[in-house]
């Protein structure tokens, strides 16, 4: 499921309780890139995944990145990054599909494109299912943080990630785990929240923190966006009758019935920070509260919550580079990296007016919001509600948000006040 950011790069400053995964960043039109070498192509099919109807952009093509096209992605990515640490972000569809070849491969070429004051750091996001020991000694050796896709316990986590005959995953995740703890490689939980687990926060954090022994944890809300004629198809987990996939695009106004609900969303938040807040502080770091702080500090991390955004790329296999992960879809495509540098695609009119909007485009509710400090409206991919007074661009999720960052905020800006000064 790419519903996701990556793992986030080092923080430039050392807070108390702050995620060094999540928090921080560099400045010097900072970007980040989501690379696919796999497409859209997963060995999963998880009943809420937007991503795997890309594959309609590209029918055909096998959906692999080649060794000559990683070669123009890593070259260009290296250009364009300033010296210092530069994340190498492989996501998908299911990366591990490629093979280890080609991920070491990777790893060679960045060492030998790189320039001599810059460092290279691979993360890659997986549901984990192919991961052995080879593996897991690849991954070690070459220091990648991994990304693990865990929806909760076994009973939350198999309602929707299942494979292509429609069986549970949580088994074959949890041996991919085991992988990784055994071969002491770095990573952290990714965990999508949807209709099946939005009311067990709790039971779902213990899981990650006691069972586990996981100690970085983001949560993604699903929003499964939609137009009422295609609802249905939607519901089927976006195939017709047929089996035949439809493009999934942002359009609609209409959400499926796994979309995680906007007042569960943030009662799931609100209920986890009270059990990080009394016993986790510096030991276990949610992105979400890492991030919360970050913006108390004026330290944007995650362009969900930043004023713009506009900073986070998407690379398809074929080296098509979209506005956003989130976006890949006709008329957000801004260039191929064989042809045009990813600083220049990043800095083009089309792609600045993508970043300004989502601060431009804030309704007045939101611009007058006590929490818009931490929330900055959401992503705008959500936004497709209308405030009280009918107003356009209000957050799908605004309720949850409001009442996760309302709750949380006395607690935040407590410890903001011990590192520095806070905002608003």
């Amino acid at each position: 499921m790419s519903d996701s950011p990556a793992p986030q790069s080092p923080v430039v400053v050392a807070v108390p309780g702050l995620d060094p995964l999540t928090a921080g960043g560099r400045r010097r039109l900072p970007f980040t890139v989501l690379a696919k070498p796999t497409g859209a192509a997963c060995n999963l099919d998880c009943t809420y995944c937007f991503f795997l109807s890309k594959e309609l952009l590209y029918d055909g093509d096998g959906q692999r990145m080649t060794e000559a096209g990683l070669e123009s992605y890593l070259a260009n990515l290296l250009r364009s990054q300033p010296d210092g640490e530069v994340e190498i972000a492989w996501q998908g569809g299911e990366p591990t599909m490629r093979g280890i070849p080609f991920f070491r491969r990777a790893v060679e070429l960045a060492e030998q494109l790189r320039r001599p004051q810059q460092t290279v750091r691979h993360t890659l996001q997986t549901n984990g299912t192919l991961l052995d020991d080879a593996w897991g000694e690849f991954l070690a050796a070459n220091g990648f943080l991994i990304g693990l896709s865990v929806d909760g316990p076994a009973h939350l986590h198999d309602a929707y990630r299942v494979n292509k005959a429609g069986r549970a995953t949580h088994a074959q995740v949890m041996r991919g785990h085991e992988i990784l703890r055994r071969h002491g490689v770095e990573y952290n939980i990714l965990c999508t929240v949807h209709a099946a687990n939005q009311d067990h926060g709790l039971e779902v954090y213990r899981y990650f923190r006691d069972t586990l022994g996981a100690r970085h944890v983001q949560f993604i809300p699903i929003v499964e966006r939609v137009t009422r004629e295609q609802l249905p198809i939607a519901e089927q987990g976006w195939k017709d009758g047929n089996g035949t996939r439809i493009l999934y695009r942002q359009e609609g106004d209409a959400v499926t019935s796994r979309s995680v609900d906007p007042a569960a969303w943030g009662e799931f938040l609100a209920t986890i920070f009270d059990e990080w807040a009394a016993h986790d502080v510096g030991t276990v770091f949610v992105q979400h509260f890492d991030v919360m702080l970050g913006n108390a500090l004026g330290q944007y991390s995650m362009c969900v919550h930043a004023p713009e955004c506009g900073g986070a790329l998407a690379v398809e296999h074929s080296g098509d580079v979209y506005a956003c992960d989130h976006f890949v879809e006709p008329g957000y495509k801004l260039g191929n990296v064989a042809e045009r540098s990813l600083q220049s695609m990043l800095q083009s009119p089309e792609q600045r007016a993508f970043g300004q909007a989502k601060r431009t485009g804030l309704p007045r509710q939101c611009a007058e919001c006590p929490v818009r400090w931490a929330c900055h409206g959401g992503c705008p991919k959500d936004r497709f509600d209308t405030t009280a007074d009918g107003e356009p661009g209000l957050n799908h999720l605004c309720p949850g948000y409001f009442r996760f960052f309302s709750h949380a905020a006395p607690t935040i800006r407590r410890m903001a006040e011990l590192v520095g000064p806070t905002l608003g």
